[in-house]
């Protein structure tokens, strides 16, 4: 008899891991398109 070790735990961890780097990537990468935009704008202004 062979005791296996159940997987799904790592498979959920991996997912929330996945999961909180991509909503940290989207807020980084919008936080900087809108400094950009901003920045944009304030160079047309002059």
């Amino acid at each position: 008899m062979r005791e296996a070790l159940d997987h799904w735990p790592f498979v959920m961890g991996a997912y929330a891991v996945g999961g909180v780097a991509m909503g940290w990537l989207i807020s980084w990468s919008y936080t900087t398109m809108r400094k950009a935009e901003k920045r944009r704008e304030e160079m047309r202004r002059k």
